[in-house]
């Protein structure tokens, strides 16, 4: 029997301008039984076909795979994992002796929400933020070896704290083809970077800031830098080669410094112009003296729901109204929100209060986001999450 999911009159909207999720309030009825994770045809209505997704417990019930009808089979894989690598080639990020950190696939931004793939050298870490993409993951490992060609020799399957639902499902975390690789050490534009896909944040390590990493290491000579919630460190790793005076670096989890001072001694051994404190954030810029003109603010996400909207703008505010207090005059305040929920206006909104607060003159020199392998669906602007402002301090 057709496991199929019944639009209410007019739902069918969204989904002509092809957005890819469909809310549980917009369906009528549900036919032919369908477990969770299980791929259901969409109807609207009036009976006629719109959509085939995976079918989900949640606010979300459904994540749209396609707009044309198509058997989600192995060539399904095939054909949007292989337009998802043709994007990652087109960009320049494959086959170089210098780079081998990249993503592959970025949810719904390659036609597969609920799926992402991060590459780190010869390992790809697979994360499924659905029941359906758990479902799919052993033929999702197999067509992935077959489109890398050789470049990839491990499958690690990393869900254990981002899987959403049923508490009954086989734990995740594990090798699904290959394991470890001895002296694989995967490289961003040639900086050995720590990552650590077992037990670190997102796959290892925040893929999508690589892009203002580099650009930071062009703004970093002679100045004294601060990179606060560092994680590994990748923003102290810039700030080093590109000539900085001193870097420190700062996050509340000693396993995050660990990584940071291995990151450090892998790329710069013995260099002194590196230290990491393993402190709370607003602690530390509470007490620290005003010593940085370079002062990086990469916080977690400080709001995951709407309900948090508030308590998070105040949170930036008051983090960057510190941070522009202490900074010193002519010094770069690098400040980001990784908050799907806050938009970008209520983003800025937050920084320029804390500006006004701190009485200090601002400048905007950059303007800053995900990058190019972290695409976002033209249909789906919610795909749209990291924000972030250059900004000259006077």
């Amino acid at each position: 029997m057709e496991k199929k999911v019944i639009l209410k009159k007019g739902k069918e909207e969204s989904l002509l301008r092809f957005h890819p999720w469909i809310f549980s309030g917009a369906i009528a009825t549900i036919d032919g039984n369908p477990d969770e994770g299980d791929v259901v045809n969409v109807y609207t209505s009036g009976g006629e076909w719109i959509a085939t997704g995976h079918i989900q417990v949640g606010s979300i019930a459904v994540r749209v795979l396609s707009f044309s009808p198509v058997a989600i089979d192995r060539a399904f894989w095939l054909d949007r994992l292989g337009k998802a690598l043709d994007v990652r080639r087109s960009l320049g990020l494959t086959d170089r002796d210098d780079h081998s950190i990249f993503r592959l696939v970025h949810g719904e931004g390659d036609g597969l929400p609920g799926l992402v793939i991060d590459i780190y050298g010869r390992t790809a870490v697979v994360q499924a933020h659905s029941v359906g993409m758990h479902f799919a993951r052993e033929v999702i490992a197999d067509v992935l070896m077959e489109i890398m060609q050789g470049r990839v020799e491990s499958v690690y399957y990393k869900s254990e704290t981002t899987l959403p639902f049923k508490a009954e499902l086989e734990r995740a975390g594990c090798y699904l083809i290959g394991g470890p690789i001895e002296g694989d050490e995967p490289l961003e534009y040639g900086m050995k970077m720590p990552v650590d896909w077992i037990s670190g944040q997102k796959t290892g390590l925040f893929i999508d800031q690589r892009e203002n990493r580099a650009l930071l290491e062009k703004m970093a000579s002679g100045r004294n830098v601060l990179n606060m919630f560092c994680y590994t460190g990748g923003f102290s790793l810039a700030a080093l080669r590109g000539g900085a005076n001193l870097v420190h670096s700062v996050d509340s989890s000693a396993r995050a410094i660990e990584l940071t001072r291995q990151g450090v001694e892998n790329n710069f051994p013995g260099d002194t112009r590196h230290e990491a404190f393993a402190e709370d954030a607003f602690k530390f810029m509470d007490e620290m003296e005003s010593i940085y003109d370079l002062i990086v603010l990469d916080p977690p996400a400080f709001a995951k729901h709407k309900d948090a909207l508030k308590r998070a703008l105040l949170g930036y505010r008051r983090l960057n109204e510190k941070a522009f207090r202490k900074i010193r005059s002519g010094g770069l305040l690098f400040t980001f929100s990784c908050s799907q929920v806050v938009t970008k206006e209520q983003f800025r909104t937050a920084v320029f209060t804390a500006a006004a607060l701190s009485g200090r003159s601002v400048r905007i020199l950059c303007q800053l986001h995900q990058p190019a392998d972290h695409p976002v669906n033209i249909f789906h602007p919610e795909g749209e999450y990291l924000k972030g402002l250059v900004l000259y301090v006077e």
